[in-house]
C-alpha cells in the first residue's frame, strides 16, 4: 500500500514529500513493523514518479519478502543543485568545478531525529534501533553509510548502492577510520557496477573505494557485503535488480 504525505523539513524550512509502503494489511492488524528510511524516494516504487520514469520496483519486491516492514522514502530536492548539496555532509567540487556546500549532515539529524520521531508517532513501527534501517543510491548511498556510521545509535542496517563516495573521498574514509566501533549486529551493504564508469579506470577507482571502505567498516565491528554487480549500471533499473541481493543481507 503505497501513500504520500507532506513533511517539514525544519532545519530548511521547506516542505518535502514522503513515498510510504505499507504493508498490504496494515489497517487489518495491529503489529508493528520495522522501518527502513531511503532518500530519493521517489525513485523507490512507481515509474511515474521516477526522475528517468524508472523506478526501483521496490514495493512489490516487498510484498512477498518475508519480512514485512514499512518504508519511508524522503524524496530529493530537485531544485538546481540542491539535490547535491542536501545529500551530501562535505564541501565538493561538482564534475564542472562548482563548488557545493554540503549539508548533508544537517539533513541527517533532521532524518534521524525529527522525521523518525513523526513516523513512530503516527505508525506503529518497532522504533528500536535493531528494526530501523536506512538505505539509498548514488548520492543517497554516501549519505546511507554517512548515516549508518555517525548515527550507529539509530540505524542498525545499511544499504548503499553505488554510493557517491568520489566527491568527498578523503573526508569520508577519514570519517570511517576515526569512528569508534559500530555496534556488532550492524550490517551495511556496499555496492557499484561494472558498467558505471564506462573506462577501466573508473571502474578499478570504484572497486578500490568500496572494498577500502567494507575493509574499514569490518575493522569496526560492522559485517559488511560489497557487490560488484557485473555489466550494472548506474540506473534505477539495476538497482532493481539489487533487491533480492541487499534486502535479505539485511534483513532475514
Amino acid at each position: 500500500m503505497l501513500i504520500k504525505e507532506n513533511v517539514w523539513i525544519t532545519p530548511y524550512k521547506l516542505e518535502r514529500t514522503l513515498h510510504i509502503c505499507l504493508p498490504d494489511d496494515y489497517h487489518e492488524s495491529d503489529r508493528r513493523y520495522p522501518v527502513m528510511y531511503m532518500y530519493d524516494g521517489h525513485n523507490l516504487f512507481l515509474d511515474e514518479d521516477a526522475t528517468y520514469g524508472k523506478s526501483w520496483g521496490l514495493a512489490e519486491y516487498i510484498k512477498d519478502f518475508p519480512r514485512q516492514m514499512i518504508i519511508v522514502g524522503l524524496e530529493c530536492n530537485h531544485e538546481g543543485s540542491k539535490r547535491l548539496e542536501e545529500f551530501c555532509p562535505y564541501p565538493f567540487r561538482d564534475f564542472d568545478g562548482t563548488r557545493v556546500e554540503g549539508t548533508g549532515q544537517i539533513l541527517m539529524e533532521w532524518m534521524s531525529t525529527e522525521l523518525k520521531a513523526y513516523i513512530d508517532s503516527h505508525f506503529r513501527t518497532l522504533p528500536d534501533r535493531a528494526n530501523t534501517g536506512i538505505g539509498g543510491s548514488s548520492m543517497g548511498g554516501l549519505m546511507a553509510v554517512y548515516s549508518v556510521v555517525r548515527h550507529n545509535d539509530v540505524y542498525s542496517r545499511a544499504a548503499c548502492l553505488s554510493s557517491a563516495f568520489t566527491f568527498c573521498w578523503p573526508a569520508m574514509k577519514k570519517l570511517v577510520t576515526e569512528t569508534p566501533a559500530l555496534d556488532p549486529d550492524t550490517r551495511i551493504y556496499l555496492s557499484w557496477g561494472s558498467k558505471e564508469s564506462g573506462r577501466k579506470p573508473g571502474l578499478v577507482r570504484y572497486t578500490n573505494a568500496n572494498l577500502t571502505l567494507a575493509h574499514l567498516l569490518t575493522m569496526r565491528g560492522a559485517l559488511t557485503y560489497p557487490y560488484l554487480q557485473v555489466y550494472g549500471g548506474h540506473c534505477e533499473a539495476d538497482w532493481e535488480k539489487q533487491n533480492p541481493v541487499y534486502m535479505p543481507f539485511l534483513w532475514e
